[in-house]
């Protein structure tokens, strides 16, 4: 699935339009509350600009309605940051493809930036709409996609854009290669044993994920609430916890259907309300008592995970094992990428919660991939083909 970086073109003197994923956490006063995302599109951005390229970054941001709030979503702050970031000026067009934007387009010498202001706020990026994808195309010379979070879309600067660009360059920026690299290739020829962590809330938000990597993986580890759906599967009590009884029928057939290969909690940290004083108990997997709920895999699950998690080769974690965000349920989750962290294996994490938790105990650091993208790497799990990528140069 190796394709064409931007490193791979000749970007001197020439127009790069690059799709980036500056979708960051706004306080009410519209200020960056994490900057992580711009900061890791710098090294594409830097390719292009310090070997002479006129950069135009384009992105959306939030989810803006056509309404007097859109402000809100405005790009200006992203390209400031961006400014601070590179010590140098960064221009904005207060619009995507109108009269400020050719212009400001225009006007780029070599080594210049410039961002353009939200995509969604032109209603041709989520139609897909030819003619804007079209006046897209015609600013640049060079089309680059390092925006993996939206990978999985078909708006348009996804994928009309690209095919507006005809036979001109479009290629990945580096953070869409990182993703393919471990989330496609390492995922399809896995150094075994390949073992599989799937956590969250629902098991329907991971069925196509966890039949996919049934067929890939040596194991698949079960936690967070959707393991309770299981548990009623095989006939256990689960209290008041969260589950799915119309996903039962579909549970008992993946048990029925994957042998051992799937492993489920064999105790469970359980509590009578849903913070952190509340009164706990940790009882045997599907002996939950009326009144409580499951909040976190229990102790002994979290050991038996953890000696899976040290003989593994390649490991693939998506969702947490409970509430990490309320000790004491974080414990479960935190034994878990401890575990992660110290094994010898190729790790990837695969965006969202799974992300967001190990940041929170300190073991980023020690992974092999954190996705930046937690819907398009769910995606990528599922064995999904991207449109946005499979129509970029091949390597």
């Amino acid at each position: 699935m190796a394709k064409k970086t931007i490193q791979d073109v000749n970007v001197a003197g020439k127009a790069v339009l690059m799709r980036v994923d500056f979708n960051v956490p706004l306080d009410e006063q519209c200020r960056i509350t994490d900057d992580r995302r711009i900061r890791m599109a710098l090294p594409s951005i830097e390719s292009v600009i310090n070997r002479g390229g006129r950069l135009i970054l384009i992105s959306h941001l939030g989810r803006p309605k056509g309404g007097p709030d859109d402000a809100k979503f405005s790009l200006r702050p992203a390209a400031v940051r961006l400014g601070e970031l590179l010590g140098k000026e960064v221009a904005f067009a207060t619009d995507t493809v109108d009269a400020d934007a050719r212009t400001k387009v225009a006007e780029l010498s070599d080594g210049d930036v410039l961002v353009l202001e939200n995509l969604r706020f032109n209603p041709g990026e989520k139609k897909g709409d030819a003619g804007f994808a079209r006046a897209l195309a015609d600013m640049a010379d060079i089309y680059c996609n390092d925006a993996f979070g939206t990978c999985h879309r078909t708006d348009a600067s996804m994928v009309a854009v690209p095919q507006a660009m005809g036979n001109k360059p479009k290629v990945v920026g580096f953070l869409v290669a990182l993703e393919i690299k471990y989330l496609a290739d390492a995922v399809a020829n896995p150094e075994r044993p390949f073992v599989a962590i799937l956590g969250g809330a629902k098991v329907s938000d991971k069925i196509p994920v966890i039949q996919n990597l049934l067929w890939l993986c040596d194991k698949v580890l079960i936690g967070g609430a959707m393991a309770y759906t299981f548990s009623l599967a095989r006939g256990g009590q689960v209290g008041d916890s969260l589950v799915e009884p119309d996903k039962v029928d579909l549970a008992k057939k993946l048990l029925a259907d994957t042998g051992d290969k799937l492993v489920l909690p064999v105790d469970t940290h359980c509590g009578d309300a849903f913070r952190g004083d509340c009164n706990k108990q940790v009882v045997d997997a599907g002996k939950i008592p009326d009144g409580y709920q499951g909040l976190d895999i229990g102790p002994k699950t979290a050991q038996a995970y953890a000696r899976i998690v040290t003989g593994a080769k390649t490991i693939v974690w998506n969702g947490p094992m409970g509430v990490f965000e309320i000790p004491p349920f974080d414990e479960g989750t935190k034994a878990v990428a401890q575990a992660i962290a110290e094994s010898h294996a190729t790790s990837i994490i695969g965006g969202g919660d799974s992300a967001a938790a190990i940041e929170q105990f300190g073991f980023a650091e020690r992974v092999s991939h954190v996705s930046t993208g937690g819907g398009a790497s769910l995606a990528m799990l599922e064995g999904r083909k991207f449109e946005a990528v499979e129509l970029l140069d091949d390597e």
